[in-house]
């Protein structure tokens, strides 16, 4: 079968300007971040929307005070380590297809996933794999794919290679998959979980080095927290675990944002324009996790960003949670 030629680990960061004519609001969300030459997502999407102005949510204290604040924010991204966050695998719009299966290790979320064929490559690299070993036998495993041209994307969770007795990879098995139109706002249908668990895409979340060095990160980025409440908010999809109900938790697609009194000028290049976009943008809780992990791509250019935050530690407690645009759905 051919071989995919190109996988990368970074994100292609370009500028996409918007029409004269676009409303000053719309203006406020250029540039739209690239993948593969694909925008991720239309300008207006929740993603690539500024939360700098909405109101507080009444409840941000408790939410805060309860998981983030104590802890310092943590890149989760390295700078030797290939796979260490999570990589990004572009292909041509003719990427051979191969078939998916469902169900790794006990999880099987094929009823809330969308089925294959899919244009992940045989050699796509997944989270916590590398050159050396491929394969890795735990973690989240998930494997982003975006296919040029048609600019679509596939997300796996808990993913991994099917191989025939030749030692060929004639399949792909996962314990979800998600699929998106990058040009497009639709959502998944209610209560879908995706490769996260509140049902969100990944990539757009995600941090890299290429965005971060040119001084504008102009998207909301993924982070996660330990608990989550048995609820959603748009636009996630999907519920917390069930129990959980005490409404000092965050629901999945909660949107924070780094408080606007918080020192920026004692960052500098890459390591401030994060702090910025935590303000502008902020983060989207997306899975349960570490408290304070924010996902990106592995690079060795990295280095200095996360001496800056070992030297200048971000609390959680300099967070706050934004009200959000629809109301919260309890489950």
């Amino acid at each position: 079968m051919r071989r995919v030629l190109i996988v990368t680990v970074s994100l292609v960061v370009t500028a996409v300007v918007l029409p004269a004519a676009a409303t000053p609001q719309l203006e406020r969300r250029a540039p739209v971040h690239t993948v593969g030459g694909c925008r991720v997502f239309p300008a207006d999407n929740p993603w690539n929307r500024r939360i700098d102005d909405r109101p507080v949510h009444r409840k941000s204290r408790a939410i805060v005070s309860r998981q983030a604040a104590g802890h310092d924010l943590h890149l989760d991204l390295g700078t030797t380590e290939e796979y260490y966050g999570i990589p990004v695998n572009v292909v041509d719009a003719d990427q051979p297809l191969l078939p998916l299966q469902f169900g790794v290790d006990g999880e099987d979320y094929g009823d809330e996933s969308d089925r294959g064929p899919v244009f992940v490559p045989a050699d796509a690299a997944i989270e916590g794999g590398s050159t050396r070993d491929p394969d890795p036998g735990s973690g989240d495993r998930h494997v982003i794919t975006v296919r040029r041209g048609t600019c679509d994307l596939v997300e796996l969770y808990a993913a991994e290679r099917v191989y025939d007795a030749s030692g060929q990879v004639v399949a792909w098995r996962a314990a979800a998959a998600a699929r998106w139109d990058l040009s497009s706002n639709r959502l998944r249908p209610a209560r879908w979980t995706s490769a996260d668990a509140a049902g969100l895409p990944i990539l757009p979340g995600l941090l890299s080095y290429d965005e971060a060095a040119s001084g504008r990160i102009t998207h909301a980025l993924r982070f996660t927290l330990p608990s989550a409440r048995a609820a959603y908010t748009w636009p996630a999809r999907h519920c917390g675990p069930s129990g959980n109900t005490a409404s000092g938790l965050p629901a999945y697609g909660m949107r924070f944002r780094l408080r606007r009194s918080f020192p920026a000028g004692r960052y500098t290049g890459a390591a401030k324009a994060m702090v910025v976009a935590m303000k502008r943008y902020g983060l989207v809780y997306a899975d349960q996790g570490s408290s304070m992990f924010v996902t990106g791509t592995a690079d060795p250019r990295w280095a200095d960003a996360l001496d800056q935050f070992r030297a200048h530690p971000l609390d959680g407690r300099s967070l706050e949670v934004v009200k959000p645009w629809k109301r919260i759905v309890r489950c």
